[in-house]
């Protein structure tokens, strides 16, 4: 599954490896009803809003600013995504298809209103891999724009700024590689803005002192890390693959905290080098000298206590083998520490399903990487799909739905199944369906939305029939 010629070299990345790789998501399959004395039943299940159903479809851009019911992005896998201050998600980029069906790296901005149901085209380009056009460091313009890239880091601002970090993409001469640049973009202006980093893609990482900020630390070029904000309004990078202090690419896990203040970054932990084999430790018990391996691909959460955890991804484990992990790690941003909660500490793991709806301590997904993740209000973790184990331990497409509990440490298989490989079931566009569900995908845009419903973009994997190709179906369930 070849991305471009850009991607050719590239063997280590979970979604794109050579030969054809099968990702999953089939879902949330309920027949529950609710039904209250005097209230007329409520049909539960997914929902396929719009978007094809067969993959690979070009985009419908229309006229820029403007919604419409017939507008709808490019099929499309690895986007990068935030949420404006009325709680629409927006979405950029990822590799996909253009409004003429070539396929590559986008630099397109969309924004979704659920509920109109309608897509408008707010900025970037309606044609594949398009060059960085960068301005001068820290200022505004409507002419910036970030090149075409995928698989980026990505944190919204308490001023409701988007802010975006490296992935594959192009740099501002318009060569295709990891990059390390870090965007800002103001929903109110509409404009973008070179905050840091380089213009130039395959930089290595310049580290500096261990715990002391520096404006000539950067991280190196990388895509696949996972982000997060804190409550004091700094962003945490961690991991992900691309190239190191000497130049080397590989599987990172380093760790660094940026500050939008100073606009310095921080090398708080992990190692320079890449392919670092984790330090796990006793589980349960936090310690300075535990680290997860070096990994891309991870799935993770940040939950309201400011913890960030993370499950499984592409990268090493304990004995330093690369494989699929399903460890699951917590890091304390107070304290500095991880700590390794539960999973394998060994790659390649088959996944543990017990009783479909029932926790259980010996419960854990298999090895697994490109998930979906998001956190209920609850406080809940919940994983979606991906490239994984199912509990026989075949390798391809996972379609199993899973929670997991923090204050009782148990993983629950919630829905889906514990084989490989699914196909798309639409129904009727715009009916709720239990016999409804989306095909096996990895990388796809998720949110959920203040009614608990969750929403589902894209991803690349498989629509109604047996090919898999980037797919822009949009669904939501009912639970």
């Amino acid at each position: 599954m070849a991305k471009t010629n850009l991607l050719k070299n590239d063997h280590r990345k979970c979604a794109w490896k050579s030969g054809v790789l099968a990702f999953s998501i089939l879902a949330l399959i309920s027949a529950c009803v609710l039904k209250e004395k005097g209230q007329p039943e409520e049909t539960f299940g997914w929902t396929w809003e719009s978007g094809g159903n067969l993959g690979g479809q070009a985009g419908v851009y229309g006229t820029k600013g403007t919604a419409s019911s017939s507008n709808v992005p490019g099929a499309r896998g690895y986007t990068v995504s935030w949420f404006d201050s009325s709680g629409k998600p927006w979405l950029f980029g990822g590799h996909g298809y253009d409004s003429a069906s070539n396929s590559g790296h986008l630099n397109d901005l969309w924004k979704y209103n659920p509920t109109t149901l309608e897509w408008t085209w707010v900025a970037g380009s309606n044609a594949v891999d398009q060059t960085g056009s960068y301005g001068a460091r820290g200022t505004a313009a409507p002419t910036n724009v970030p090149g075409g890239r995928d698989t980026c880091a990505s944190w919204l601002d308490s001023s409701g700024k988007f802010w975006l970090f490296g992935g594959y993409g192009f740099d501002s001469n318009g060569q295709g590689g990891w990059l390390n640049d870090l965007w800002k973009f103001d929903p109110t202006s509409l404009e973008w803005t070179w905050v840091s980093g380089s213009e130039a893609m395959g930089q290595a990482g310049v580290y500096g002192t261990q715990g002391t900020a520096d404006p000539s630390n950067f991280p190196g070029s990388r895509y696949g890390a996972i982000s997060w904000l804190d409550s004091s309004g700094r962003f945490w990078l961690f991991g992900g693959w691309g190239l190191d202090s000497a130049g080397a690419a590989g599987d990172l896990n380093d760790l660094w905290k940026f500050d939008p203040t100073t606009l310095e970054w921080t090398w708080v932990s992990g190692s320079e080098a890449m392919g670092q084999a984790g330090v796990y430790g006793i589980q349960g018990t936090a310690d300075p000298s535990n680290f997860p391996g070096g990994r891309n691909a991870s799935a993770s959460w940040r939950d309201s206590s400011g913890t960030l955890w993370l499950f499984g991804g592409e990268g090493y484990d304990l004995a330093g083998n690369l494989g699929q992990l399903s460890d699951l790690w917590k890091y304390d941003p107070t304290t500095f520490q991880w700590t390794w909660v539960s999973g394998s500490n060994t790659i390649n793991q088959a996944g543990v399903y017990g009783t479909q709806g029932t926790a259980s301590p010996s419960n854990v997904p298999g090895g697994n990487c490109g998930a979906s993740s998001w956190l209920d209000s609850n406080g809940k973790l919940w994983l979606f799909g991906g490239r994984g184990y199912n509990s026989s331990g075949n390798l391809g497409s996972l379609n199993d739905l899973w929670t997991y509990d923090p204050t009782t440490f148990q993983w629950t298989w919630v829905s889906g199944s514990n084989t490989i490989d699914h196909l798309g079931i639409y129904g009727t566009q715009g009916t709720a369906s239990p016999s409804n569900v989306p095909g096996g995908r990895e990388y796809c845009f998720c949110w959920l939305d203040s009614s608990g419903r969750l929403w589902l973009f894209g991803g690349k994997g498989f629509a109604s029939r047996g090919v898999q190709n980037f797919l822009n179906d949009l669904w939501n369930y009912t639970r």
